[in-house]
């Protein structure tokens, strides 16, 4: 059980590290990994100009399958951790922000769903 665990641990932080290159070869620049608050966390935080995106990185044997592994406890999730992000940081109050998804599939380049979801306020 532990050695399962271990491996998916190994396997998400893969994932993580080929959705940032190839996020930073699309003009994106890293501002935090796995960032963890009391109420969830967020797997990048993401800066592009004047945008902060939140990025939830799913691989899974298909693109669609990571898309819909989303969920919307999920989404809750992040939604709490971004809002904890950004209170502890005023000056990304006047960023554009955004909810992204980068799916992973074997074979296939990273799929960037952009805007997958929104912060309702």
């Amino acid at each position: 059980m532990a050695r399962d665990r271990r491996a998916a641990e190994r396997h998400g932080r893969s994932a993580e590290a080929i959705a940032t290159l190839y996020l930073r070869l699309k003009g994106y620049r890293l501002i935090a990994r796995r960032f963890k608050t009391p109420v969830g966390e967020i797997d990048l935080v993401m800066r592009r100009g004047g945008l902060l995106a939140f990025i939830e990185v799913k691989a899974r044997r298909r693109r669609e399958e990571a898309i819909e592994a989303v969920s919307p406890t999920a989404r809750r999730r992040i939604l709490r951790a971004a809002e904890w992000f950004l209170a502890t940081r005023p000056e990304a109050a006047a960023m554009t922000i955004r909810f992204d998804v980068v799916a992973l599939a074997p074979g296939r380049l990273p799929y960037h769903l952009k805007d997958a979801f929104a912060l309702d306020r």
